[in-house]
């Protein structure tokens, strides 16, 4: 036989394709040809694949080898086909059979070591919708690619024992038995593990701001994105890591993406589990716009924005951002999705985040419920908090002034409500959003639309008179409308009730307009 097949996968974002790897040996002089688009990474497997081929005992045939990853047409990167170009090798040369409907999903050593690799996760879930129900990876590996069900995962450390595993009867005159065989596990088995969350921040830990643990609150339940302004040692940092404390666990869906995320984005051995926790990201600001976004010169890979997905993303000193890297965010916060496009193609992530931002008053950060005098000139204070631009903080719905706590605020008999007290609340609150937007493909009210918001969920014009004087005055705009009435509705869903009255709009106007006024 000259001819072997073998199966793998490549990853574009968050997307897994499946590859085929056919093989064919010819009766020319010794070449190793690789087509189908392969970058300078993958190209440099020739060596590492001969060399791990010798070193296991099956050396390649010293005749022209040509390799094809089809689709031609679509572009490959990374080291993950490693495993699969040297078994569909073996396979025309007549050592192995049966790989023709196996995934392998590894990198290899010169010595013919198996090494992980990034995005295991997305890459077994795209083999199982496409049909494959075995998958060949390292022993790094393992747990990872048992977190899909219904797929047998075989992990091994070497590849002599996934040779040994794939053996056809020509191998047998040549290839010694290995110490270890392939290790077998059962899709899904990584499952059962929960994680550890007893180290998690408390909310607990905060003493004083009632006000902005309230609003803490109200944005958890409603998924509001939120606007911490105050002096330095207010607590506002303090708060924001807090949030990700009394937001509800990811639901099995959910996990699956944000571990994916984890896995396409971290080392091949840091995913051992789903991810349960909701993700808290905080780059610093001077992160550039590449890396909140995403960013690289071919595929580009994900940012903060995308890794903060389905959880809080946190810009501590907002100000301190390049203004282009903040208004950057305005096309995720309304699409809960990222685009971008390179020379090579473009690629599309999830970036459905909860931001919260966090400021200084002023860059001395004297000027407001510090005691202090602040030493800031009028165009320093403007041109400090020009950096928020106004399309930006329209799309944040809680704007919220954090003082600093008062002396009595600090003794233990005011010691507030745990994360735990305050979570259950908002559970409560986002399973009531959840099953009065179901039958609008929604689950929380920060996503409801304004044709929604104006028909079906259509409050009295008795309880809009203020927020529609203020849309008159031209002291809201029209999207900051829709977010009262988001907010309102939110607060209607912590205090038990069927809808929203006068009470929950004049509070959502509170909390939408304090701090920074517009």
């Amino acid at each position: 036989m000259s001819m072997g097949r073998a199966r793998s996968v490549v990853l574009i974002g968050m997307e897994g394709w499946l590859i085929e790897v056919e093989a064919d040996i010819g009766q020319t002089l010794p070449a190793f040809v690789l087509l189908g688009l392969p970058d300078a990474a993958l190209r440099e497997s020739q060596d590492r694949i001969r060399s791990a081929a010798k070193n296991a005992g099956l050396n390649l045939p010293r005749r022209r080898l040509t390799v094809n990853l089809f689709p031609a047409s679509l572009p490959k990167s990374g080291s993950g086909l490693d495993l699969a170009i040297l078994m569909s090798a073996w396979a025309a040369d007549g050592y192995v059979e049966g790989t023709a409907d196996t995934v392998f999903l590894a990198e290899l050593g010169l010595d013919g070591r198996l090494r992980g690799v990034k995005g295991v996760l997305p890459s077994v879930v795209a083999a199982s919708k496409s049909g494959i129900r075995t998958v060949v990876v390292s022993a790094e590996n393992a747990a990872e690619a048992a977190l899909v069900s219904g797929v047998e995962v075989l992990a091994a450390d070497h590849v002599l024992p996934v040779a040994y595993h794939f053996r056809a009867p020509k191998a047998d005159r040549v290839l010694r038995a290995p110490e270890t065989l392939v290790q077998h596990i059962a899709g899904g088995a990584g499952r059962s593990a929960n994680p550890d969350l007893e180290h998690e921040r408390d909310l607990a830990d905060v003493r004083g701001q009632q006000e902005a643990r309230f609003a803490l609150e109200v944005a958890a339940a409603g998924g509001h994105h939120m606007l911490l302004m105050g002096a330095p040692g207010a607590g506002k940092t303090m708060l924001a890591e807090r949030l990700p404390s009394i937001l509800p666990p990811l639901d099995d869906e959910e996990s699956m993406v944000a571990t994916a995320i984890a896995s396409i984005s971290s080392g091949a051995t840091s995913v051992t589990r789903l991810q349960r926790r909701r993700p808290f990201e905080a780059p610093h600001h001077s992160a550039s716009a590449a890396s909140i976004l995403g960013g690289g010169s071919k595929i580009p890979g994900p940012g903060a924005a995308t890794r903060a997905h389905l959880g809080v993303l946190f810009l501590d000193e907002t100000p301190e951002f390049h203004r282009h890297v903040l208004d950057s965010l305005r096309q995720p916060l309304e699409r809960g999705a990222i685009t971008l496009h390179r020379s090579a193609g473009q690629v599309t992530y999830p970036a459905s985040f909860q931001l919260v931002l966090a400021a200084n008053p002023c860059p001395c950060g004297m000027n407001v419920g510090s005691g202090r005098q602040c030493v800031c000139s009028v165009a320093q204070r403007r041109n400090y908090l020009s950096r928020l631009s106004g399309p930006l903080l329209d799309r944040v719905d809680v704007h919220v002034q954090v003082d600093r706590p008062q002396s009595a605020a600090l003794t233990l008999e005011e010691t507030g409500e745990c994360s735990a007290q305050v979570a259950r609340r908002v559970q409560q609150a986002r399973q009531r959003q959840a099953y009065r937007l179901a039958p609008y493909g929604l689950k929380l009210n920060s996503q409801a639309p304004l044709s929604l918001l104006s028909n079906e969920l259509r409050l009295p014009r008795s309880s809009l008179k203020a927020l529609d004087a203020s849309l008159d005055r031209a002291q809201i705009s029209l999207r900051g409308y829709v977010r009262v009435l988001r907010l309102a509705w939110t607060l209607s869903d912590i205090s038990l009730k069927e809808c929203p009255d006068d009470e929950e709009i004049d509070i959502a106007m509170h909390l939408r307009h304090v701090g920074v006024r517009r």
